[in-house]
């Protein structure tokens, strides 16, 4: 199973986050969960991104709400490096 580590970036941005919809508090903590386990589960949507952030992958909370991670498979990490909105996100 791959390590999951997070950025002091991350840590707090997800503290805004969590105060800000805490109904998807469950929905956020089962994706991190799932991730740990199998990050290639259908339901977390993985994909790597485009353009400038293409060394960087993305998984969904639900269909609104995402977290940016670098895999570092070699090394059987991921990194949690941000959260939020596709439009927070890709700006």
């Amino acid at each position: 199973m791959p390590r999951i580590i997070s950025t002091k970036k991350y840590e707090l941005r997800l503290k805004k986050f969590k105060l800000k919809h805490p109904e998807l508090r469950d929905r956020y903590v089962n994706t991190i969960l799932l991730l740990g386990v199998n990050p290639s589960h259908p339901s977390l949507r993985l994909h790597r991104l485009k353009g400038k952030l293409s060394e960087i992958h993305s998984v969904s909370i639900n269909k609104k709400y995402r977290i940016l991670i670098d895999f570092i498979i070699k090394k059987d990490k991921i990194i949690l490096l941000n959260i939020g909105t596709h439009d927070e996100l890709y700006r």
